[in-house]
């Protein structure tokens, strides 16, 4: 049996990774998360605790991190511990600067000490910047972060390149493109636009809504991790996306008309609810990424289409209305307000 630690593993990706491995006995998960808004453990009940043991912590915290290590003796660690949401980024960079910079760099240094088979380092295709008009990203591609949360995941990328140059460390980085599924918190675009959906509420929309995404279903993402965590080269990168692009629009649409069909409700009555609202301030038009690397390489390709992926993520919100219920009291109605009700106070038009 095999030990990792996964970091972060009880935020989204994170939990569905660890859901992934729990059905495969030769893995045991050392799962370190801080529980900030974003991490619950109640994204991991039911998973057996023979094989997963938490522990709360941050990432920045080194003498944490060498105490675990030291115990633990982990075969690789997946690093997913991150600050990910563009606009509380746009709102404060400073969290963003301390976890996805200076965390990163804080596990790096750690196992030079206490060495890892595998330093597996989860990033984005935000980092290659906008692509409008533009050929796909390539993992060789340049970076052009545009988001304080695109340029802090960047330099985390960099840095760990720069500890595989200068200490040999074994790094293996993959940036995948916009994830969706269970157990995302519903600060992002599909998991919002669900929950308001099915309040009745506003379905607002940043810009035009024309804004092009590759929209990746989170458990053909965790397969794409573990195959790269098993069978990537160290020193690579890996590009993990479905190669359809569709505009946000689109996605609003998909999920109305999967809305209306599980209520039973005419879509146009959901429809009548979306809102264009205020572009949030530097918002990349198109991302695209070139993913025949992992394709040709690992070996991988996505299983759920985006029509399907969008009705078994509709259905598991629906069925787990007491989860959306916790997360969504508080401090997020203090944050959905200053950024959705902010710019509809500015104006707003039906789409």
């Amino acid at each position: 049996m095999k030990t990792l630690l996964v970091t972060g593993g009880c935020g989204f990706i994170g939990s569905n990774f660890i859901r992934l491995l729990s059905a495969e006995p030769q893995w045991r998960v050392v799962n370190l998360d801080k529980l900030t808004y974003a991490g619950n453990l109640a994204n991991l009940a039911g998973i057996a605790n023979e094989r997963h043991r938490f522990v709360q912590g941050d990432i920045c915290d080194r003498i944490l991190i060498e105490r675990i290590l030291k115990e633990e003796k982990p075969w690789a660690i997946i690093n997913f511990a991150a600050e990910s949401h563009v606009d509380r980024s746009i709102l404060d960079g400073a969290p963003f600067v301390l976890t996805n910079i200076a965390g990163v760099q804080n596990l790096l240094e750690a196992i030079r000490t206490y060495p890892v088979e595998r330093f597996l380092h989860i990033s984005s295709d935000e980092v290659y910047g906008d692509k409008e008009d533009k050929e796909s990203s390539r993992e060789d591609s340049g970076l052009a972060p545009s988001s304080p949360y695109a340029a802090t995941k960047a330099a985390a990328d960099l840095l760990c390149f720069s500890y595989r140059r200068t200490h040999g460390l074994p790094v293996i980085v993959t940036r995948s493109s916009n994830n969706y599924g269970p157990y995302q918190f519903p600060e992002k675009l599909i998991p919002l636009l669900i929950r308001n959906a099915l309040s009745e509420m506003e379905l607002p929309v940043y810009g035009d809504g024309k804004q092009i995404r590759d929209w990746l279903y989170v458990e053909d993402n965790c397969r794409a991790i573990h195959a790269v965590l098993e069978n990537g080269n160290l020193g690579s990168i890996y590009n993990i996306g479905t190669g359809e692009e569709r505009t946000n629009l689109d996605v609003v649409e998909s999920i109305c008309d999967a809305i209306g069909k599980r209520r039973k409700r005419d879509v146009r009555e959901v429809k009548r609810h979306i809102r264009l609202v205020t572009d949030r301030p530097g918002h990349d038009r198109r991302y695209a990424i070139d993913t025949s690397s992992i394709r040709t390489h690992i070996g991988w390709k996505p299983r759920t289409d985006f029509a399907a992926g969008i009705k078994q993520t509709v259905d598991w919100y629906l069925d787990h209305s007491e989860w959306v219920s916790a997360v969504t009291s508080g401090e997020y109605r203090d944050y959905y307000d200053s950024v959705y009700k902010q710019a509809w106070s500015t104006g707003q038009q039906s789409a």
